[in-house]
């Protein structure tokens, strides 16, 4: 144990230290702890030894709290009470009524599922707080492994990655999110042909391969190559490049539910890259009650999506 944690009394000693100070009398101290007089005296005695001060001024008629002590009092209350709280804190993470859930998610899962898995995992477990980060297919599955999230909302890898369990949540495929002054704006529906020319906004491949590679199998399916000028993370980026007029992206209809007027979506005939959504967690590890709770949500509950 490392020298700061070694201390020269016990918690016994403090116990009592604390009746008395509340009692301000080692008899009505010593029965409500159940101990005797004399084994009372004798702990305090050792824990005055053990700090070099006094903690109380005794004479036959009263006891009072010396300064030492008062100071004591006042550190030791709060100590107290929280060890107090210790045991039915513990017995009610075990059973999952609190404790926490660290979740990762992209744009797509904000987007469709994850807020209403969060909003039904809220009214069934209000003592179990949830913490969200939002990152990438490939930082989420290490997340996964290193134990730093304990659920990932992400697109699937094939294969499916070591350790990491998955149910797939959503597939939709593709349109795109073009300026609004762009002249293939005025059409209703496109095809991937008619954006050969069109310069485009991605996402690095190596944040989620899987995706990336549809797009370009997509691509090669319409006989284009596609012409990428900027590769950028999050979502919102692209999107904000797309309003600065530098290019179109891919986006499903639920992404752009609700875009400024500066853009535009627009549905695609023909080939289309599909995005898909898992809900992917720890294979083979012990999955805390708060976990197993938010992954059982996750995975069954069809209100929420």
């Amino acid at each position: 144990m490392p020298v700061k944690y070694q201390f020269d009394f016990d918690l016994r000693q403090l116990v009592g230290f604390h009746a008395v100070a509340q009692l301000l009398h080692f008899r009505r101290a010593a029965e409500l702890l159940g101990v005797a007089q004399p084994a009372l005296s004798r702990q305090i005695a050792q824990l005055e030894q053990a700090l070099g001060s006094a903690l109380f001024l005794r004479t036959r008629r009263r006891v009072e709290l010396t300064p030492a002590g008062q100071l004591l009092l006042e550190r030791a209350t709060p100590l107290l009470q929280g060890l107090q709280q210790v045991g039915p804190e513990l017995r009610a993470m075990a059973s999952g009524a609190t404790g926490r859930v660290r979740i990762g998610f992209t744009g797509l899962a904000m987007a469709t599922v994850l807020p209403g898995i969060i909003r039904t995992f809220a009214q069934k477990h209000p003592g179990i707080r949830v913490e969200l980060h939002e990152s990438p297919t490939a930082k989420q599955i290490e997340a996964l492994r290193s134990g730093e999230i304990d659920c990932g909302f992400f697109h699937p890898e094939k294969p499916t990655p070591d350790g990491v369990l998955t149910q797939q949540l959503l597939r939709e495929p593709n349109g795109i999110l073009l300026p609004a002054a762009h002249p293939l704006a005025r059409k209703a529906k496109l095809h991937l042909r008619d954006l050969a020319h069109t310069p485009f906004v991605l996402f690095p491949r190596a944040l989620n391969p899987g995706f990336y590679d549809r797009i370009l199998t997509s691509c090669a399916l319409a006989g284009i190559t596609l012409r990428v000028v900027e590769e950028v993370w999050p979502r919102t980026k692209a999107i904000g490049l797309v309003r600065a007029g530098l290019g179109a992206t891919f986006i499903t209809p639920s992404e752009a539910s609700t875009l400024p007027a500066e853009i535009v979506f627009r549905a695609l005939s023909g080939p289309a890259p599909e995005s898909r959504l898992v809900a992917g967690w720890r294979d083979g590890a012990e999955l805390t009650p708060a976990t197993l709770a938010f992954v059982h949500i996750a995975t069954t509950n069809k209100s929420a999506r």
